[in-house]
């Protein structure tokens, strides 16, 4: 059955499975796209068996399962559970990517990392680091090298419990900070050498005046495209644009990179000679091909 038709599970626990991901599959050429709105962790390993066990090995590569979601942690756990129910050679390709936080990340980061002509050692500031988007771009930015610190607008305890359950899957280390008013942004803007912005859509993180006083600075990127901008001034359309120190990246080169990315994994998932797991790290291999 190598001519088998290409069957995409997609799971989520949240009430409704995402039409965004549905409408990347469907492009990205699965023939059917099954949705799972609802699904615990405990269901997982079950689904994941009748996916695979009711094809023969030489369809497995045609079935994929795709995890989504707005949590990080609870879809690594899917991912997990998942990985755990196969059975060489039912194999089938998994890809977790809650609320297209592992892509949009790994295309932020990957668009950060070539305008500041490399991330090691950086000093790096994720702004809005308690969401799904900017947990993993901290995650992502200290796998290229970066001295990460997750910034929380609130306290300091709503990042440090996810800074160590990312340091103990991933192996990174994340340090963290709280800025809830603009004097705690002063005292940690002068040493930022990269800034990425990844709060609540149209809420403006940092002001032009804020931005100025980073005087390190050599990349800052947004990925909220809805005004007004996380960071003040900032066209989401900007690839590379001046800021007052070092360059700025925009919310919409940042999706055009993560829908391109999406596409490319979905059809690499639908095409490969055998199945696969889409861990945040083949997640940013690819950010990073794409932008060569």
């Amino acid at each position: 059955m190598a001519d088998a038709a290409p069957i995409l599970h997609l799971i989520s626990p949240l009430p409704q499975v995402s039409p965004f991901d549905v409408n990347m599959a469907i492009d990205a050429g699965f023939a059917h796209v099954a949705p799972y709105p609802g699904v615990t962790l405990e269901a997982v390993r079950g689904l994941t068996q009748d996916m695979m066990f009711s094809r023969p090995p030489a369809a497995a590569r045609r079935t994929g399962l795709f995890i989504g979601g707005k949590d990080a942690g609870l879809a690594l756990d899917m991912a997990d559970a998942a990985r755990a129910a196969l059975l060489p050679p039912f194999e089938i390709s998994i890809f977790p990517d809650p609320s297209g936080a592992f892509t949009t990340a790994a295309a932020m980061i990957a668009l950060v990392e070539r305008a500041a002509g490399g991330l090691v050692g950086a000093e790096i500031q994720v702004f809005g680091a308690t969401g799904v988007v900017g947990g993993m771009a901290g995650v992502v930015a200290a796998m290229a090298g970066g001295r990460v610190t997750l910034v929380s607008h609130r306290d300091l305890a709503a990042v440090t419990g996810k800074a160590a359950d990312f340091s103990h899957r991933f192996g990174v280390s994340l340090a963290c900070a709280a800025a809830p008013d603009a004097a705690a942004k002063a005292t940690l803007l002068p040493r930022a050498e990269i800034l990425l912005c990844a709060g609540a859509a149209g809420v403006e993180i940092l002001s032009q005046a804020q931005l100025s006083a980073a005087g390190r600075l050599k990349v800052a990127a947004d990925v909220n495209a809805v005004p007004p901008a996380g960071i003040a001034g900032l066209d989401p359309h900007a690839r590379a644009a001046p800021l007052p120190h070092g360059v700025g990246i925009g919310a919409l080169a940042i999706g055009a990179l993560k829908s391109r990315l999406q596409h490319a994994l979905l059809t690499r998932m639908r095409v490969g000679e055998t199945a696969t797991f889409l861990g945040i790290e083949a997640v940013f291999a690819c950010a990073r091909e794409l932008v060569e």
